[in-house]
Formats: structure tokens, sequence, C-alpha cells
């Protein structure tokens, strides 16, 4: 993973810049995130989708056809966006929040080994002891999956903690 400034702009509000760790953490811990890509119809597209990391690397499992797959194929560069706790402040007219968004590139051509991998990782993010019963849920839905992998460019996180008296 590679910081470019001359190509990702910085957090405006830098007091609430989070460190790479924290913002690493919750990109780690999520349940989901939400996808955002460039739609070959020329507006933003973005689906929320479960998800899962290795190194600097995301993985997610789709159908092997749709929208999203066009999408990238016209363009592979995406952005990735996990939403951790948030709490409205009733009166105080703002909210708690932590984030991080991630940009980088979609790998769309896996081999049949890291498209295990991604599976047998993704099953275990979501369906830990019960790995048995997904090695064989992983070989009878194979052929119909699809794994993309987004390589992380740049990582960045925000944070807004409200000093409650």
């Amino acid at each position: 993973m590679e910081n470019n400034p001359t190509i990702f702009r910085p957090v405006r509000r830098q007091d609430r810049l989070w460190s790479d760790a924290a913002a690493r953490a919750l990109l780690d811990s999520g349940e989901f995130g939400t996808l955002s890509m460039c739609g070959t119809n020329g507006y933003g597209y973005g689906i929320p989708i479960s998800y899962v990391t290795e190194n600097d690397s995301i993985y997610f499992h789709c159908a092997p056809e749709g929208y999203k797959l066009e999408c990238l194929q016209a363009n592979n560069r995406a952005c990735f966006t996990v939403v951790g706790q948030t709490h409205v402040i009733a009166g105080g007219f703002t909210t708690e929040y932590e984030c991080v968004m991630v940009f980088g590139k979609i790998d769309m051509h896996l081999s049949d080994q890291e498209k295990q991998h991604a599976l047998e990782l993704l099953s275990a993010k979501y369906n830990p002891g019960y790995e048995h019963r997904a090695l064989k849920y992983i070989a009878g839905s194979f052929a119909r999956t699809f794994v993309l992998r987004l390589d992380i460019e740049h990582l960045s996180g925000k944070t807004k903690k409200i000093n409650h008296k």
C-alpha cells in the first residue's frame, strides 16, 4: 500500500484524521462496507457488500455476471468505505462516527487457488467454527461464484468523538 499525495486529496479536517493503524483496525473488523465505482452510464455506482481483508488486499465474492462486473471491466478503480460506530447527538446537531475509506484497483482475474483461499477467508470471517461445512459449501458453489480483489493504494480514516460531560 502506498499513500500517493499527488493523486489522493488530504483529509480536510486534519483534527479528525485517524491513525492508519486505527483505520486499518476498523477495516479489518468491519462487517460490511460500500464498494463504489464508476458506472458505465457515467453515474457513480455503490453497493453494500461483505468482504474480508488480507495484507493490503480486500476480497469480495459475487455472481459471475452483473452490472458491478460490467462497471469494473470498463474502469477497475474503486473506493471502499466502512462505517464503524455512530451516535447521533440529539440537540447537539452533530454525530459521533468512525469510518475508513480505501482506494485501489480491482483485479478480476484471480487464479482458482487465490479464489479458493479468498472464499475460505470469507467463510472463516462470517462463519467461524464451520470450517468443514464451509469447504463443502465452497466446493458446491465454486463454479458459480466470482471473486474480486481490491489492492489497496490509499487508506484514510476519520473519527469524531464528543467529550460527554
